[in-house]
């Protein structure tokens, strides 16, 4: 198949102009509403929790009625059809009563892709897999095509299907999103790796997490591609299991400032936004999907070298004194601070902390390499995280806001030292979600510093 070319996807959905139901009020819902009202359709949103101020807004102003702070469920058993919210899990209540009705239940990926005109590269993955889709976006748009980036970042892709005709939509999916797909066939996918998260959802069992990953990949056809990074030999067997038609590719296990494809280094490159190993993982993934839509060798090096990452994600948000400050607050699993920590170069005073997910520690022992010099435990609860690395590290101490984090870390630090803020836990004991955390840190290493 020549994905140089795009073309327009057909719709072979013709569903009656009945009511469609929309299950939550965040970003997907309401994408999904605007879409469906879009094609005509009489469409009602239904959220258990409080709807936010600006999406009331929309819905508002959209002619589209909503209800919040519970479920009408007669009136939506009457629909045609269910959109769902990715946050509601499939076993939930609600969703086993429609279902128990005969009313279809689908996510708003697979109502998007009803409507998606354009082809589709999707990216999913424990870890990285925004890093790959902003950089993917990024090397297609510096080289001229038209491209949306949609999904888990950005706009919905229900939205960003209502709003625009691009030739791409770079689309970053979540395993919950990838549960309620049914047709969705995504012409490149990505799978960045695979490593423990979201298992309470899972029965802690990271086969069915993956499984629910791999999904990304069930009806894709002979000409389509699967672009694989890391992952362990059970787990890609059950994947070649589950998608055994597209030509698959897989990248090299990593290394900094290098793409690797198939085995083979494609080329070096230099970018601060691209640090560690993993990223350097995450962007061979990315070149091989650029490679495939046809891309130059010119085209993916001057992509390569003018991309800057979101924040959160590694960013170098101060050099003081000779210490630089790193805000990895998206680091909210082991996995991820274990790229994190490999790609340091000098000791480091190490901020982590925060709920636990289930962490199991001992998979960072390997990375500490005697570089970690301090670790500065940040939460209202860091018994687990104090004793995982008692002996292990030389310096812990505790702290219970980030300015305090901030100023013992700053204490410690000499010369050629890096404060990292990698933490390995969700942000709800301190913070409202892990930008807060970040920003936080922003902010207060500046005026600390001032």
């Amino acid at each position: 198949m020549d994905y140089s070319s795009p073309t327009r996807r057909g719709n072979d959905y013709n569903i009656e102009n009945t009511m469609i139901a929309i299950l939550g009020g965040g970003e997907s819902g309401i994408g999904a509403a605007l879409l469906a009202a879009k094609m005509g359709k009489e469409v009602f949103v239904s959220d258990m929790g409080a709807i936010s101020g600006p999406f009331k807004q929309v819905l508002r102003k959209h002619h589209i009625p909503f209800e919040e702070k519970g479920h009408s469920i007669e009136k939506i058993k009457s629909a045609e059809e269910v959109i769902k919210s990715p946050g509601i899990p499939p076993d939930a209540a609600i969703v086993q009563a429609i279902e128990a009705k005969g009313i279809p239940v689908i996510g708003e990926i697979e109502y998007a892709y009803r409507h998606c005109q354009g082809r589709i590269i999707a990216v999913t993955g424990s870890n990285g897999k925004t890093t790959t889709t902003n950089l993917m976006h990024h090397l297609l748009s510096e080289a001229g095509m038209k491209v949306s980036k949609c999904g888990n970042v950005g706009h919905s892709f229900a939205k960003a299907v209502m709003l625009e005709e691009p030739d791409y939509y770079v689309v970053e999916l979540s395993s919950f999103q990838l549960e309620d797909i049914v047709s969705f066939r995504p012409d490149i996918a990505i799978i960045t790796n695979i490593s423990p998260d979201h298992l309470d959802r899972y029965r802690y069992d990271i086969e069915q997490y993956a499984r629910a990953k791999f999904r990304i990949a069930m009806n894709q056809r002979a000409g389509d591609v699967l672009i694989i990074g890391s992952l362990d030999a059970p787990l890609k067997k059950v994947l070649y299991e589950m998608a055994p038609s597209p030509q698959k590719i897989e990248v090299g296990s990593g290394q900094a400032n290098r793409i690797q494809i198939e085995g083979t280094t494609y080329m070096k490159y230099q970018n601060p936004s691209l640090r560690g190993r993993h990223n350097g993982q995450n962007a061979s993934c990315a070149v091989a999907a650029a490679q495939k839509v046809g891309l130059t060798e010119e085209d993916i090096r001057r992509g390569l070298e003018t991309f800057v990452n979101d924040p959160h994600r590694m960013e170098e948000v101060a050099n003081i004194g000779g210490v630089r400050y790193i805000n990895d607050s998206k680091a909210t699993n082991v996995d991820a601070v274990y790229y994190a920590l490999d790609a340091m170069e000098g000791p480091v005073i190490w901020i982590a902390g925060g709920v636990d997910k289930g962490n199991d520690y001992t998979q960072l022992y390997e990375v500490l390499h005697n570089n970690v010099k301090a670790l500065i435990c940040l939460g209202k609860d860091n018994e687990k995280l104090t004793e995982a690395f008692k002996g292990k590290i030389q310096t812990i101490e505790e702290a219970h806001s980030m300015e305090e984090a901030i100023r013992q870390a700053k204490q410690i630090a000499q010369e050629g030292d890096t404060i990292l803020l990698s933490p390995a836990c969700a942000s709800f004991d301190l913070f409202d979600n892990y930008m807060h955390r970040g920003d936080v840190f922003r902010t207060l290493t500046k005026k600390i510093n001032e």
